[in-house]
């Protein structure tokens, strides 16, 4: 968090300063040729539009969060609601416009490698967790040590449930092995710092995925099959859209976010009774995601853009549908950007070491299986972020190889908030007893 307020405050404003800076990204990465047209060869469009806020809210000129003090001298917190509109709004109605004219059949052709790296980005966590715990607690045992409430294991078993499964499973690990949660903060920026800056890394690598696909032996066919046939349909219905089709797209869009938000506030509500019916302890904690409306925001704008794509709407296509989509993910990255402090980095430096190790495990453990594998970049890519990022990064990695394959990003998302608590816990038990031997 900003200590001092930044230069730019006002949502408006701050707002106008990343769209300016996703349309200089989106200019200068169509130059043809001369400096532009290299840069763009070695870095993604993609992650620079995440990696210019990161800058802006680095020098003092937005920030996420910020500590201010009011008339009567009191020190107050104040942030910015940019990140809750795009994760909120422009997420789901994007998930909508993506999967208007998905395959479904083509996306379960894909094969059972999708699965096969997500598991293996979540046995990365599990694995990752204590291992960096003996790494560390080797050469610094004070970072990884603390008693009862204070012990630092406890507070790494929140890192486990957000990296496995999401807000809602981190959430769960706090009230399981009851954390000081006047030290929680700490675990959230770890948090924050070290899924930012991997998630930088898997951008940069879509710009290299042939490459890496070369390497790693991969079979791409039904993956360029699904884009192929994707392509050849937007061609198909392709057509220049008039304020009608605009229009049209604009309430499909927005409408499907409002029954997805009145439909995730009813059913988060019904599972949330449900779950503390439950025994207390660690079964009602492992339901604890049933009661986040964010979970059934994401899973109910992805069933309405999967039942539209079954209609005569699939053909708005043509008129734009999953370009629109693009513009709003594009928007989503840039206050993900926003979110972190590249200083940040050299803070806490014994919890970030923890951090980047456990990252670099999950990271190992990906590439050996992809290559044992033959698993392509893109089932890498998706099957780590739906781990470490959840719902509202997977879909943006997974569109970023094409926006017909961004439903393959949610429901693996999905998948890890089912398990995202289960799996914590095993990663807790091994940290305890790697940070207690």
């Amino acid at each position: 968090m900003t200590e001092s307020t930044p230069f730019f405050t006002q949502d408006t404003i701050v707002f106008g300063v990343l769209m300016l800076c996703l349309g200089v990204i989106f200019f200068t990465s169509s130059r043809k040729s001369g400096f532009w047209h290299r840069f763009y060869k070695i870095v993604p469009a993609l992650f620079m539009a995440y990696f210019v806020p990161a800058i802006l809210t680095t020098t003092g000129l937005i920030a996420p969060e910020w500590t201010t003090t009011n008339e009567a001298g009191e020190t107050v917190k104040e942030s910015t609601n940019l990140y809750y509109m795009a994760s909120r709004y422009l997420l789901p109605a994007a998930l909508v416009l993506m999967t208007l004219s998905i395959d479904l059949k083509g996306v379960f052709n894909l094969g059972p490698k999708a699965l096969i790296m997500f598991f293996a980005g979540t046995v990365g966590i599990i694995l990752g967790g204590p291992i960096a715990v003996v790494i560390v607690g080797t050469i610094s045992p004070e970072t990884v040590g603390g008693e009862g409430a204070d012990a630092v294991w406890r507070g790494l078993s929140t890192l486990a449930g957000s990296w496995i499964g999401g807000g809602a499973n981190q959430t769960a690990m706090l009230e399981i092995y009851g954390f000081n949660q006047k030290l929680f903060g700490q675990f959230v920026f770890v948090d924050i710092v070290v899924a930012n800056i991997w998630m930088a890394l898997i951008l940069i690598g879509i710009g290299r995925a042939t490459k890496f696909d070369s390497w790693l032996k991969a079979d791409t066919t039904a993956i360029e099959s699904l884009k192929n046939k994707m392509s050849s349909y937007t061609k198909k219905v392709s057509r220049i859209p008039d304020l009608k089709d605009l229009m049209i797209l604009g309430g499909i869009a927005f409408g499907s976010v409002g029954l997805a938000h009145w439909g995730a506030g009813y059913l988060s509500s019904l599972f949330a009774d449900f779950v503390n019916n439950l025994s207390a302890g660690i079964t009602r904690n492992m339901f604890t995601f049933l009661s986040s409306s964010f979970f059934w925001m994401i899973s109910i704008a992805t069933l309405i853009g999967i039942v539209l794509s079954y209609t005569k709407l699939r053909a708005f296509e043509g008129a734009g549908a999953s370009k629109i989509g693009s513009v709003f993910i594009y928007i989503l990255v840039a206050t993900i950007g926003m979110k972190i402090d590249i200083m940040d980095i050299f803070n806490n430096k014994g919890l970030i070491a923890v951090g980047l190790i456990w990252m670099a495990i999950h990271a190992g453990i990906l590439i050996l299986v992809a290559k044992l594998a033959r698993a392509p970049y893109f089932f890498l890519a998706v099957g780590s972020q739906a781990n470490v990022g959840g719902a509202a990064s997977a879909p943006v990695v997974a569109s970023a190889f094409h926006p017909s394959l961004a439903t393959v990003g949610v429901l693996l998302a999905v998948f890890g908030y089912a398990i995202g608590t289960i799996g914590a816990i095993l990663c807790t038990v091994l940290m305890q007893l790697a940070a207690t031997a």
